[in-house]
């Protein structure tokens, strides 16, 4: 029976420590050009020192614009490298390993931050206010294959032990994955192989410009009615994916206690066809011990929390217990202060609706 507390091997042998991963969370903490702040790295690094075995970094996208949100960091040139590289540098002082989970918002990527028109595989309605997508042209979706290999490039130089692919919640990656946001015509639009290829290129291409020692894993939304991702699709995404050289799969449940009209767990549904062939992450809801040991006796090899490990950075210590139960929202101001968020960060998850004192 697995536990948290023991470690395992992402398919290229990198070992982690433990099967607690802290999953990448919007923070808005870095500065205008896409640095990275001193309050993100204190933020991350103190997650570090609470035992995650895999720290993922915010959102972080590889063409201006791709940028989704005010204090987003950046990796698309090397004017990032020297924060890369600090933050990876103060990473690898401890037992976590480190990946930077690297994105690009396509049609979710502002015009009022970006200045341009969102683009995406398709023209797709935003919103009243945005209006819609432009269609990328097959040039530019070559150029944005190449901006992900590019900033895997700068992450692997700056010392991280790895990239996530952010191929879930309804950024570019998902809007080339779903048939709803993908109604191309060329090499990159039609079923779901051909749907997947931008995400394969990019794969292949990073493969090519990296060690074997530097890991890839890939964030999926397993079911996106929006973007129109079915759980049917996201098995076969995973079956092709499988072929490629990546070492892990991370799955983005929302709700892992959710279950399916068989009455299995997604999380149960792909590992039952998939963990004896990649590592999968699975993440969505889990706050105490008993609900991470869940999802491990579901199949996954590991666990990602995020909000829990506002409050609370030393999680990945403390559900070594199995009874640990740690305390839930609202939160005052002061607590999240004190576990390392930003006023800016603090700011943030008062839009959250419950989770600080003084918030929504």
């Amino acid at each position: 029976m697995r536990s948290m507390g023991d470690s395992w091997e992402m398919r290229n042998g990198l070992v982690i420590p433990n099967r607690s991963v802290l999953a990448a969370m919007t923070n808005k903490q870095s500065h205008h050009d896409g640095t990275l702040s001193e309050d993100e790295i204190d933020f991350l690094h103190r997650r570090s020192e609470g035992g995650f075995g895999i720290i993922t970094t915010a959102a972080s996208h590889v063409q201006e614009s791709g940028q989704g949100w005010d204090g987003e960091f950046g990796v698309w040139s090397d004017h990032h490298l020297p924060g890369l590289t600090t933050l990876a540098t103060k990473l690898r002082g401890g037992e976590s390993r480190s990946f930077v989970q690297l994105f690009h918002g396509g049609m979710r990527a502002p015009s009022a931050i970006t200045g341009k028109q969102p683009c995406s595989a398709s023209e797709n309605f935003i919103s009243q206010k945005e209006g819609v997508s432009r269609a990328l042209t097959t040039k530019e979706v070559e150029e944005s294959v190449f901006a992900f290999i590019e900033a895997a490039k700068r992450c692997e130089t700056a010392g991280f032990d790895g990239i996530e692919l952010h191929g879930a919640h309804g950024y570019l990656i998902a809007q080339f994955l779903g048939s709803n946001t993908n109604r191309r015509n060329d090499r990159y639009g039609g079923n779901v192989q051909a749907r997947c290829n931008f995400l394969i290129e990019i794969i292949r291409g990073i493969r090519e410009v990296v060690s074997p020692q530097f890991a890839i894993m890939v964030r999926l939304s397993p079911v996106s009615d929006d973007i129109g991702i079915t759980l049917d699709d996201t098995k076969e995404v995973i079956d092709f994916l499988i072929k490629e050289e990546i070492d892990a799969i991370h799955i983005s449940c929302w709700d892992v206690f959710e279950v399916q009209p068989n009455d299995n767990s997604i999380t149960k549904e792909i590992c039952s066809m998939f963990s004896n062939s990649i590592p999968i992450v699975s993440t969505g809801s889990v706050w105490t011990a008993k609900d991470a040991q869940f999802v491990l006796n579901e199949g996954a090899q590991a666990v990602g929390v995020a909000r829990v490990a506002l409050p609370h950075p030393d999680w990945a210590k403390q559900v070594l217990d199995a009874e640990y139960r740690p305390s839930q929202p609202p939160f005052t101001p002061e607590e999240l202060l004190r576990a390392n968020l930003s006023p800016t960060f603090v700011e943030y998850m008062r839009r959250w609706k419950g989770f600080v004192t003084d918030g929504r």
